[in-house]
């Protein structure tokens, strides 16, 4: 890789692709499925890992790798792997090391769909979750651990809990499972936190979110921080003994820092195909040219709208973790001093109701089951993605029925606000 003592903004704009005389200025699309070569044994040397060139785009492609790269390069790890989806990334860290009768610590107030993942899907597979207040004292989230204990796993920032992650916390956790700690990092993204400079050892993101910032195509990524070793304590065979798929090479002993993303090349994108599309690729490649500038702009205008609710006659409650009084707000300062990101959570007073009404009556925010979008959104849970269960089930997955989710776009601050404004004093002539 390019050098990484450049500044975070340079690394955003020109990441690890420098075009050469003549050639495209904008890193290109290889849309191709297939790449030629002239003779067996360069394409031996495929098949054996000796080679970092590429055969076939379920495994690698020249689009795709420079996104790898920069995501690397962002987040301060010496190897990534783009996947078709940020659900797809979850799944292939935890297979990458986890099967049939492993053990997972994970934060319970995780995204809703990571939830049902570990908890339901891998189930399934054989692999049990203990989900874990993460609030609790680091004693009693302890004995939690078992003997078949392989990850750790929370989020930066919990969507749509909006809980801040104390890493020093579950950092040695972790430590003391010997295992690694694996983040989701999708809503604070690097421009706002760097998991590996707080003892994380796995980041996984939807790109589908601020990564991309537009709303334009879905992808995720795994990346590794290379400082975990996984051949202390023995609880890793699958990095450390011999892939006899691969004439028996020793994933670890091979590849060193970035072994945990060869076995997961190596095995899981042969095996799953969860293949990152090229176009994709380019597409979230050009986002994050101005994640720098689209995350502090996001985080403005948040924590202005979360002020402005906070003091609005039709507001019971307002969750947003750069507001003083919120229960998080310590942890943000330490963790993400730069910026809280751009989901709030509040209460609009009226309940279930007066929350559908809110959604009707807003002009510029958009209705859309998304975070993470140049555009402000919101979404009323209760009566849209949780409406499956009943009142007393939402309540106590911590979906109120009053509960609005916002994300806060990057349009003028002030058009926001009016447009919340109007809106609820169209709810509050319906009461």
């Amino acid at each position: 890789m390019k050098d990484r003592s450049k500044s975070f903004e340079t690394i955003c704009v020109h990441g690890n692709y420098e075009a050469a005389s003549g050639q495209p200025h904008v890193l290109p699309i290889a849309q191709s499925t297939t790449f030629r070569y002239y003779n067996a044994k360069d394409v031996a040397e495929l098949f054996d890992l000796e080679s970092a060139n590429f055969m076939y785009t379920r495994l690698g492609n020249p689009t795709v790798n420079k996104l790898e790269e920069k995501m690397a390069m962002l987040e301060g790890g010496t190897a990534a792997i783009a996947a078709s989806s940020g659900q797809a990334a979850t799944l292939m860290a935890v297979l990458n090391i986890c099967g049939a009768g492993d053990h997972i610590v994970a934060a319970a107030n995780i995204y809703g769909g990571t939830h049902n993942l570990l908890g339901v899907s891998l189930a399934k597979l054989g692999i049990e979750v203990d989900f874990v207040d993460q609030d609790l004292p680091e004693e009693e989230l302890a004995a939690f651990i078992k003997p078949s204990t392989k990850a750790v796993f929370g989020e930066t920032l919990g969507n749509p809990a909006l809980s801040i992650l104390d890493f020093d916390k579950f950092s040695r956790l972790a430590k003391r499972a010997g295992v690694p700690l694996i983040v989701d990092n999708t809503l604070a993204t690097p421009a706002l936190c760097k998991p590996f400079e707080h003892g994380a050892d796995i980041v996984i993101h939807s790109l589908t979110k601020y990564a991309d910032g537009h709303a334009s195509c879905v992808g995720g990524t795994v990346i590794e921080s290379g400082k975990f070793d996984w051949a202390a304590g023995g609880k890793f065979p699958g990095m450390i003994e011999p892939d006899e798929s691969y004439h028996g090479i020793k994933f670890y002993e091979k590849f060193g820092d970035i072994a945990f993303s060869m076995k997961m090349r190596g095995q899981l994108l042969r095996d799953l195909g969860c293949t990152m599309a090229p176009m994709n690729a380019y597409l979230i490649h050009q986002g994050l040219q101005t994640l720098h500038l689209r995350m502090e702009r996001h985080s403005a205008n948040a924590l202005s709208l979360a002020e402005f609710l906070h003091t609005h006659e039709m507001v019971e409650w307002v969750v947003y973790p750069g507001l003083p009084h919120d229960k998080y707000y310590s942890l943000a300062q330490k963790y993400m001093p730069k910026g809280a990101s751009g989901v709030i959570a509040f209460g609009v007073k009226g309940g279930r109701k007066a929350g559908e009404e809110f959604l009707e009556k807003l002009r510029l925010t958009s209705v859309v089951v998304h975070v993470g979008d140049v555009r402000t959104s919101v979404l009323h849970p209760a009566s849209t993605t949780h409406r499956q269960l009943s009142d007393e089930e939402q309540v106590k997955a911590g979906i109120k029925p009053e509960l609005i989710r916002i994300s806060v776009g990057i349009e003028n601050i002030d058009d926001i606000k009016e447009d919340f404004d109007q809106a609820l004093g169209e709810v509050k002539k319906c009461l």
